[in-house]
């Protein structure tokens, strides 16, 4: 579907909501996400407008969503499931009729005190509950990086990498929302020189930094999503920033892979971009050579423009950006990705979360985890304010944003922001 398809995502369009030229949520993106005013049990479906969030169980009170063919109580749920489980038809419909009421003189401008709350107002949740949550590891650059400080003597990638989206199943209760701290995470690691492990909180604690997006359409047992019908089952994306404990993690991956290294946390942005709202920063993918198998060979462009930063905030401190990059890199695409996933038969279910791997671009200042930009400890990352990082100390702050940019429009995420606290 070509971007001029969606009136929404016209550029010339204008809100009766005032939103300042470097906002991340202009009339064109409409991000969905679950939010409170008063406490949780009061959490239930908005979009995003500027520094607002529209309410869309007080638009149904109000009878503005009556040429939706769809039960409106899903938008008085506390997680985006329901309204996801409505189909593709069901979003788009409903992203259209929202961009319709925001615009300058609509007959919502009159009722904006009862549907717009300010963002300093509002408490963010969860937007889905994950039932599945997968990580890829997608980005050649940044498995090439790894590769090297791993393997110095031997090929950076592995033979299979460059054939398939390599990914493993990861613990679905432990991603949390923007906003929520993380206690830095015990474990068994070996420590340099010794032969046998001791328990310890992690030394060497990182971020990295990942795209992910929302299933949003399941599959039953035994069947597989084809490459041309993958997007038709995302919902939309967030930045997501997937925390790990590298030494636990380098004295337990061989030979089954990431555990306790990686299942303490991972942090999501609160806002769900469409795939509509992305549409005008499709861009081509990255030359894939050797050719893939065809199950994996794609015609469209599937990849983003999607511009990434991340800051390290010590304690008290001035935020330093210490990497900025783009999703465009990504070797494999979520297309591939997904159609990966399920080739097997393995059934995918709505909410569903689906992470990229680390997004690592070409150069040292694109680079998506400490691991890389310390290169396992041997550099120092300066701070603004005179200090040193080679990893995340406790009370170190990571924020990551992320956001497209084109003549006409910026289409963004917000931030996904969380504190270390020490280890309990």
């Amino acid at each position: 579907m070509s971007a001029h398809t969606f009136k929404a995502n016209n550029p010339a369009l204008k809100s009766f909501v005032e939103v300042s030229k470097d906002s991340d949520f202009p009339i064109q993106n409409l991000p969905f996400g679950i939010f409170s005013t008063d406490n949780a049990q009061d959490a239930r479906v908005g979009v995003r407008i500027g520094d607002f969030v529209l309410d869309l169980a007080e638009l149904s009170e109000l009878n503005l969503f009556d040429n939706l063919d769809f039960d409106h109580s899903v938008f008085y749920e506390n997680v985006l499931n329901p309204f996801i489980e409505l189909g593709q038809q069901n979003w788009r419909a409903t992203r259209e009729k929202i961009s319709e009421l925001l615009q300058a003189g609509s007959d919502l401008e009159r009722h904006k005190d009862k549907v717009l709350f300010s963002i300093e107002q509002v408490t963010m949740h969860m937007p889905v509950k994950v039932g599945d949550y997968t990580d890829f590891y997608s980005s050649i650059e940044h498995a090439t990086n790894v590769g090297k400080m791993f393997r110095p003597n031997g090929d950076a990638l592995l033979p299979n990498w460059r054939h398939i989206p390599v990914g493993y199943h990861g613990r679905a209760s432990s991603i949390v929302i923007s906003g929520t701290d993380i206690h830095r995470p015990k474990g068994q690691i070996l420590p340099k020189d010794a032969t046998e492990p001791i328990f310890s909180p992690c030394r060497l604690l990182d971020f990295e930094l990942e795209m992910a997006f929302i299933v949003g359409k399941s599959t039953a047992l035994g069947n597989s999503v084809s490459i041309s019908e993958a997007e038709n089952h995302i919902f939309g994306m967030v930045v997501f920033n997937d925390w790990s404990a590298r030494d636990i993690q380098k004295w337990e991956y061989v030979p089954l892979g990431p555990f306790l290294g990686k299942s303490f946390a991972s942090s999501i942005s609160p806002w769900i971009v469409t795939l509509d709202a992305l549409e005008p920063f499709r861009v081509a993918s990255p030359e894939q050579d050797p050719e893939v198998l065809d199950y994996l060979k794609y015609e469209e462009k599937h990849n983003f423009d999607i511009n990434l930063e991340v800051d390290l905030m010590p304690e008290g401190g001035e935020a330093t950006t210490i990497s900025k990059s783009n999703f465009k890199y990504m070797y494999w695409n979520m297309a591939q990705q997904l159609t990966h996933h399920t080739v097997n038969g393995c059934n995918i279910n709505v909410g569903d979360m689906c992470a990229s791997g680390t997004i690592s671009g070409k150069d040292e200042t694109a680079y998506g985890s400490m691991l890389e930009l310390s290169w396992a400890g041997k550099n120092t990352i300066n701070l603004k304010d005179g200090g040193e990082r080679k990893f995340i100390q406790d009370n170190d702050t990571i924020v990551m944003r992320g956001f497209c940019q084109n003549d006409s429009v910026r289409i963004g995420f917000g931030e996904v922001s969380g504190k270390v606290l020490p280890a309990k």
